[in-house]
């Protein structure tokens, strides 16, 4: 069945409103009918099997049928830090990430980022990032939209680190520690109760720096391989955020 998401005010008791590019793909791509069933989701609190009754191209009218709780979504609340990468692997990791299960996305600078940061640019390349999200987040079935936030710099990625319960940085020279030395004995002692927050931070085509990488570490960071092969830029973040929903049992692991 179709996911779409929707804003809160188009919710009403017994109905709802899709409209925009949604209300066009239901009319013209799926070329819905009366009578068809869809799932809408606010990505906060509500969802539901709806029933279209109206449709139109910029407008489609639907009946609720069924209240859906909002259970699709990982307890564990991974973010993936990503240094910009050339071309459109950031549209990949999005869009890759987003359907394994990252809750939010934040780009930033460092030291070999290829990439040439222009703030301009970058609004556009969000917006564009924002709508790959949703759309990932609808063909997953996932009761939420994950975010992806302003590119940050360096300085200002390390600032926030003080939010998470852990942090995994991606380093292909970590000296024997690997992803899962770090993640088994820490998932060992979870409470489920409890929302984690936890980032991993993936470095540009040419890696991070020793001096970046020591930096990470002394604002809390923990240095972690993905094994003996080394990874693209696009790829590692998406193992390494497997490996965690696998190990801490959202993927039938641990």
């Amino acid at each position: 069945m179709q996911r779409y998401f929707i804003p809160s005010e188009q919710f009403g008791e017994t109905s709802v409103t899709i409209s925009g590019e949604d209300a066009r793909h239901i009319a013209r791509v799926m070329r819905g009918k009366a009578k068809d069933k869809v799932i809408v989701s606010d990505g906060v609190s509500k969802e539901a099997i709806v029933e279209l009754q109206t449709i139109e191209p910029l407008e489609v009218q639907a009946v609720i049928v069924e209240h859906l709780s909002l259970s699709q979504e990982p307890w564990l609340q991974v973010t993936v830090a990503q240094s910009l990468p050339k071309g459109d692997k950031m549209e990949m990791v999005i869009q890759k990430c987003t359907e394994i299960g990252a809750v939010s996305f934040v780009p930033f600078l460092s030291e070999r980022t290829i990439v040439q940061y222009d703030a301009k640019k970058e609004e556009k390349r969000i917006t564009r990032w924002r709508k790959i999200a949703k759309e990932a987040a609808e063909q997953a079935h996932r009761s939420k939209i994950p975010e992806v936030e302003q590119a940050l710099t360096w300085r200002q990625l390390m600032a926030g680190f003080p939010v998470y319960d852990l942090i995994c940085i991606c380093y292909e020279k970590e000296n024997g520690k690997h992803l899962r030395d770090v993640l088994k004995p820490w998932s060992e002692q979870l409470d489920r109760d409890h929302k984690y927050q936890i980032l991993i931070v993936v470095g540009p085509e040419g890696g991070f720096t020793e001096k970046e990488i020591e930096e990470a570490e002394s604002a809390g960071a923990v240095s972690v391989g993905l094994g003996r092969r080394i990874l693209r830029t696009e790829t590692a973040g998406m193992a390494a955020l497997t490996c965690m929903l696998y190990e801490t049992g959202e993927m039938g692991g641990a």
